[in-house]
């Protein structure tokens, strides 16, 4: 049985975010990028998480919660980001349940790609929708 991704564009995992959490590939694009992250916020990746952070903004540790699950992602919108761009913002709504309740992340990410890498660098603007 094939494991669909949790990213949200349907392809099996193995194929999708799986060689970027395994750093066979590097995502080509700061959405690909968001993508993986949510897939990795999914799966429990945390390693993979610091690794595609900004050393400028990236925290010490990413303890993730065993009670919140991430459950779908809507892309929103995106600007730049492309692969023959260095900067690019992705918005999307991360939904996830939270001790039985549902809940949204609203966030507008700003992404830098440096030495052929997209890294997470932070929230543009974040809310609870």
């Amino acid at each position: 049985m094939t494991t669909r991704c949790p990213c949200g564009l349907g392809d099996p995992y193995d194929t999708c975010c799986g060689p970027f959490h395994q750093g066979r590939r590097k995502a080509p694009t700061a959405e690909a990028l968001m993508r993986s992250r949510f897939s990795a916020f999914a799966l429990g990746h945390e390693d993979y998480l610091l690794a595609t952070w900004h050393p400028s903004t990236r925290p010490a540790s990413v303890d993730l919660d065993p009670d919140q699950r991430w459950t779908h992602l809507e892309v929103l919108s995106r600007t730049g980001g492309t692969p023959f761009q260095t900067t690019g913002t992705v918005e999307f709504r991360a939904h996830y349940r939270w001790q039985g309740q549902r809940d949204v992340l609203h966030e507008n990410s700003r992404f830098v790609r440096e030495d052929g890498a997209w890294l997470y660098l932070s929230p543009a603007e974040s809310r609870s929708d």
